[in-house]
């Protein structure tokens, strides 16, 4: 059962949908390391939060917005805001990422749960918002239609499960990610693929019902 006080942050949604065990490491038991890619992303962000807001024409840019969804129990900070004309009053959510546009939904599900938040406050549609990459300097304009909610919310709802229960499941299969993974040292993924641990964890994860809930 999920425990209906806690609160999770919308970028913890990009690392459970980057790795569950990745999310538990860093959300359950406090692990974090630092790398030049995390050094880089918090750099990006910082310079973009400490901008003014300005109006451009029509079109007003808010930055370090503080947003939340008290349905959802997220909450977190969009870089940018773009909110236009007067009402009905167009809102378009933008998220700065410091690498390159990835074929996997995990950058697109944390800027979905910022226009969910969005619509629960401001009680409106927000139906795109975008990506911006630095290391491409190109902006990645995102359709936030009902299969990336469906995706979104089955991870806020993943997210919540696996905090409740409060342990941590076994590495992902995809070991390039673990490659790319700041915590890699910290999770030593091969080690424990290597002493069958996850067969163990596994287990801790199986209901009353003798299910899986990787099989539902």
């Amino acid at each position: 059962m999920s425990d209906e006080s806690q609160t999770i942050m919308l970028s913890a949604l990009q690392h459970y949908a980057y790795c569950p065990r990745q999310f538990a490491l860093i959300h359950i038991e406090q692990v974090w390391a630092e790398n030049y890619f995390t050094a880089h992303g918090n750099l990006l962000h910082e310079r973009v939060d400490s901008c003014d807001p300005e109006q451009r024409g029509n079109v007003r840019y808010e930055r370090g917005v503080a947003v939340k969804s008290t349905q959802l129990r997220i909450t977190g900070k969009l870089d940018l805001l773009e909110v236009e004309g007067k009402p009905p009053t167009k809102y378009f959510p933008v998220e700065y990422k410091r690498g390159k546009p990835k074929i996997e939904d995990w950058d697109k599900i944390q800027l979905c749960a910022q226009a969910l938040c969005l619509e629960e406050m401001r009680e409106v549609t927000i139906k795109e918002g975008a990506l911006w990459y630095w290391q491409v300097r190109k902006r990645e304009p995102v359709s936030i239609d009902d299969a990336l909610r469906a995706v979104t919310l089955a991870a806020i709802e993943g997210a919540h499960q696996l905090l409740s229960l409060g342990r941590t499941p076994p590495p992902t299969d995809k070991k390039k990610r673990c490659r790319a993974c700041s915590l890699v040292d910290l999770c030593e993924p091969d080690a424990f693929r290597r002493d069958h641990s996850s067969e163990y964890v596994e287990g801790i994860f199986v209901d009353a019902t003798g299910d899986s809930p990787n099989e539902n």
